[in-house]
């Protein structure tokens, strides 16, 4: 990767915690402690994200793009980036991986960095931990170990907090994604939970001087009344719609429980009719023995009980992140309305 030194301006620190492992990286593709400590992006690329999702973002639809940047020492600098355009299934004929290639070559050509470091995606609702993700994640992690996935939420920034967050795979799960086994087995050798699946990495958008300086003239600019909706004792429909998709992973989670459960039984029985088996068959063989017969030949029992398909763990553990991220976004929620009308009453009490 290249770097170039670092150029004047200020900085201003998102809401991000790290979590798993972090680390300078020992190796591609994930093994040993996280490359990346801190993730640095330009002003411009955020309004980028922020403008592509106002100008195709639909409901429950996604919208996607590349990150271009580079690195320097421990930080990832993200400079640029261009989105991933809407096509429907008549654009059979468009290829990605060559619109990509198009795009970063034009770039060069310009003086921009074109270097992928990553992509970004929005989120509905904070609903992003899916399969998806995580095989999209793997393959860009695995080839660029720097690589980050940026998850911007639009509902959040629409409320006056800028929702922008990066995650990466930890080290754990990049080794199990290698080997691709995700059998109870496999997750429970290497220690995986949902708590170690993805690790998050600190945020901090930088400005030139001269972009702060017109920050701070629209900001006099701006309307007073605009700023009052802070206030406001509505919870509108955010807190009910993440209760509902709260709910609905929890009904997953629980016939994921009940598929477990169902092949736990499956096996107990298997071994018991196994067990069965053998103890007619060893009495079998002291009868012919007692007769003087020889004894029948040994058969396989792999054969004769097939071993069963144990249910793939990697989906629970993705709903259970899911879970824990709902989770999350409710717990700010209501910490800050309970703030709100805790200061509500604390006023009319005044007042009175």
């Amino acid at each position: 990767m290249a770097s170039r030194k670092e150029g004047a301006g200020s900085t201003a620190t998102s809401s991000s915690s790290t979590t798993g492992a972090a680390g300078k990286g020992k190796g591609k593709g994930g093994s040993g402690d996280s490359a990346v400590k801190q993730v640095q992006i330009d002003g411009l690329v955020v309004l980028k994200i922020i403008k592509h999702y106002q100008e195709e973002g639909q409901g429950t639809e996604v919208v996607q793009g590349v990150l271009l940047g580079l690195v320097v020492e421990d930080r990832l600098e993200i400079t640029n980036c261009f989105p991933f355009p809407q096509h429907t299934e008549d654009d059979a004929d468009f290829d990605e991986v060559q619109y990509q290639m198009e795009m970063m070559r034009s770039l060069r050509h310009v003086n921009i960095d074109h270097l992928h470091v990553g992509w970004y995606q929005s989120t509905y609702y904070g609903s992003f931990v899916t399969r998806a993700l995580l095989d999209s994640q793997f393959s860009y992690q695995h080839a660029i170990e720097e690589s980050v996935v940026l998850i911007y939420d639009p509902i959040k920034t629409a409320q006056g907090s800028l929702s922008l967050k990066a995650y990466r795979l930890t080290p754990k799960l990049m080794e199990v994604c290698k080997e691709k086994d995700f059998s109870p087995e496999a997750l429970k050798k290497a220690n995986i939970t949902f708590e170690h699946m993805f690790e998050e990495v600190p945020i901090v958008i930088k400005n030139s001087h001269l972009i702060n300086v017109l920050m701070w003239e629209l900001e006099k600019k701006s309307a007073v009344a605009d700023k009052h909706e802070l206030l406001s004792l509505a919870s509108s429909n955010h807190l009910g719609k993440n209760l509902q998709l709260l709910m609905d992973r929890v009904d997953d989670m629980s016939q994921d429980i009940v598929k477990y459960n169902t092949y736990m039984r499956n096996t107990s029985k298997q071994q018991q009719q196994k067990h069965q088996y053998q103890q007619r068959r060893q009495q079998e063989n002291m009868q012919r023995q007692s007769r003087g017969e020889p004894p029948l030949p040994e058969e396989d029992l792999s054969k004769l009980f097939k071993p069963l398909q144990p249910p793939a763990r990697m989906d629970s553990l993705l709903i259970a992140g899911q879970i824990n991220t709902y989770c999350q976004n409710i717990k700010e929620f209501t910490a800050q309305n309970l703030g709100k009308l805790f200061m509500a009453q604390a006023l009319q009490e005044y007042n009175n």
